[in-house]
């Protein structure tokens, strides 16, 4: 009963054949063989429009580099208070860009509101040297807590960066969790409600390491190449990358392990929320679900082989955790399994 991370999970089979089938021969390294052409081709087809792609190695690699690709002097970036990229990047936006800043904005479960990103991204005149001033708007898609931002709320966010003169990055680790659950596509996601620069993450959802900065403002390329190559991020043998997002799209597998992720998540809060002994702290949108559990419960779920973590109470949460009580994640992927959810709620229901 592996709940603990999607970050657990092993490749799924297609995208391991990928990679045996990748394996053999000779390729123009660099990202300039035929697979990784190919594969440009994909995601071109993909977000409906022409898009520079890069591949790195992780999440971290992809926020940071993303962020670094509109630094400037005294830069600051705009993220919610409890996100990956202000919380868990140990400082690599800061390190990659040479000094920029990461500056906090406040919303309920895990959602950055318009108003406080209006009123305090307004507070940064971008002709007062002493303050710093707008670099960038960061979104996570979906978010830390498992909420998801709506198409209208992706376009009001990104109407008020634009009103800066700053772009708006997503951070997708669970992009493709948060595409399916809106029934949307990655165009209208992204670049169509006002999006330059995506993190698109396939790691969480099937791959083994692949991971991918799209670039929607096509004149940045060539100096995003030169960060990526100072990065250490430039592979040699990015086919075994490209191999990954080949077998990643093909028949549409990674809509089809999210979809999956997304149900066993389901599957699991309602687990929950039939329990005496455990209630769900929200509602979740995606693949991760949240809960109050008393400790001495948690131990025993955890001592009968449950995989879970206690997780911090998000800032705005207004709902009751007792003095014997934590909130926990829960986090399902492709390859939960039906069994899993259910025998955990057998344990559950004691």
């Amino acid at each position: 009963m592996f709940f603990a991370s999607d970050n657990w999970a092993g490749a799924h089979p297609d995208i391991a054949a990928g990679l045996t089938a990748a394996a053999g021969g000779f390729s123009t390294a660099y990202g300039d063989g035929a697979l990784d052409q190919a594969v440009y081709r994909r995601f071109n087809e993909i977000f409906e429009r022409e898009v520079a792609v890069f591949f790195v190695a992780t999440g971290t690699a992809a926020n940071a580099l993303s962020l670094t690709t509109f630094n400037k002097p005294g830069g600051i970036s705009f993220c919610h208070r409890e996100s990956h990229v202000i919380e868990d990047e140990c400082g690599a936006p800061e390190y990659f860009s040479g000094g920029s800043r990461l500056h906090a904005i406040d919303g309920a479960l895990g959602k950055i509101d318009p108003h406080n990103l209006e009123r305090t991204i307004g507070r940064f005149a971008p002709e007062i040297v002493h303050w710093g001033r707008p670099m960038a708007v960061s979104i996570t898609q979906s978010t830390e807590v498992g909420t998801i931002y709506g198409l209208d709320e992706i376009e009001t966010i990104s109407a008020i960066a634009k009103s800066h003169s700053v772009p708006l990055h997503m951070d997708g680790a669970r992009f493709a969790n948060a595409l399916v659950a809106l029934d949307t596509t990655p165009a209208e996601m992204t670049w169509k409600r006002g999006v330059d620069i995506l993190s698109f993450g396939g790691t969480k959802n099937g791959c083994w390491c692949a991971e991918a900065i799209v670039l929607f403002d096509l004149d940045r390329a060539r100096e995003l190449a030169f960060l990526r190559k100072r990065a250490a991020q430039l592979f040699s043998k990015s086919r075994f990358v490209a191999a990954q997002f080949e077998a990643y799209f093909k028949n549409g597998l990674w809509l089809d392990t999210a979809r999956h992720a997304n149900a066993m998540a389901a599957r699991l809060a309602a687990a929950i929320e039939d329990s005496a002994t455990a209630k769900l702290a929200w509602l979740p949108q995606a693949n991760e679900v949240f809960a109050v559990i008393k400790k001495a419960e948690a131990e025993r779920l955890q001592a009968a082989g449950a995989a879970f973590y206690d997780w911090h109470r998000p800032h705005n949460f207004d709902g009751h955790v007792g003095e014997d009580e934590l909130l926990y994640r829960f986090v399902t992927s492709f390859a939960t399994t039906t069994d899993e959810v259910d025998r955990f709620g057998q344990l559950l229901a004691g």
